[in-house]
């Protein structure tokens, strides 16, 4: 990706957090731990004494819940722009950096979570190689993901229904599931459990979710 178009899209996304604080008037957080814990069937004992990465986390404070772990991260571009915003109020550690190039040792984390975010990278090859990197044998990854065909400047990958057959094969799929879109709302989506019809053909989006273990 070039700099001016990686430009564009940085200036997008932190233009689209700046109006969703004004219109919000403070970015919450509480809708995140159903996500990271009943969701995917895990109890918040399981995080106890983990290590946690939350790629493309947002300033929202995605693991201020998480108050169990041995250390709670997140992993985004333009973290430093969103401790400007209110990120630095937040008891989680905010590391600016590339999900392609991932400032952590080999085997390094118990979790590592991609909610809505990957999509966004540059290069997803690169950026799923770095998962496989810094997760334990034995880790989880937990994925949710917007599902599109066409790329554009925010979301410039491609994400289809057998990402993660083709992404993670050697990983161990605990679950899986697919939903219809709802209103370009991912977390809705969910929450609403109508599954994806694959039988229709009719073009429209969806949402991915999965629980993955490295083995």
């Amino acid at each position: 990706m070039s700099k001016l178009r990686t430009y564009i899209k940085e200036s997008g996304e932190i233009f689209y957090w700046k109006i969703k604080k004004i219109q919000e008037k403070r970015l919450t957080n509480t809708h995140y731990e159903y996500f990271y814990t009943e969701y995917f069937h895990l109890s918040k004992d399981f995080f106890k004494e983990k290590k946690i990465l939350d790629i493309g986390c947002g300033p929202r404070g995605s693991l201020e819940w998480a108050d169990m772990t041995s250390e709670r991260v997140g992993l985004d571009p333009l973290a430093d722009k969103y401790l400007r915003i209110g990120a630095n109020n937040h008891k989680m550690k905010y590391v600016k950096a590339q999900s392609e190039s991932i400032p952590f040792n080999d085997n390094y984390f118990d979790v590592v979570c991609s909610f809505n975010s990957i999509d966004h990278v540059e290069d997803l090859i690169s950026t799923c190689k770095e998962i496989k990197r810094i997760l334990k044998s034995g880790a989880v990854f937990l994925l949710i993901v917007d599902m599109h065909k066409n790329s554009q400047i925010c979301e410039p990958q491609s994400i289809d229904w057998d990402f993660v057959k083709n992404y993670f094969s050697e990983f161990e799929i605990v679950e899986e599931h697919h939903y219809e879109k709802y209103k370009n709302r991912i977390f809705q989506s969910i929450r609403n459990n109508i599954k994806f019809d694959h039988q229709n053909k009719t073009e429209r989006f969806g949402v991915l979710t999965a629980k993955l273990i490295k083995s």
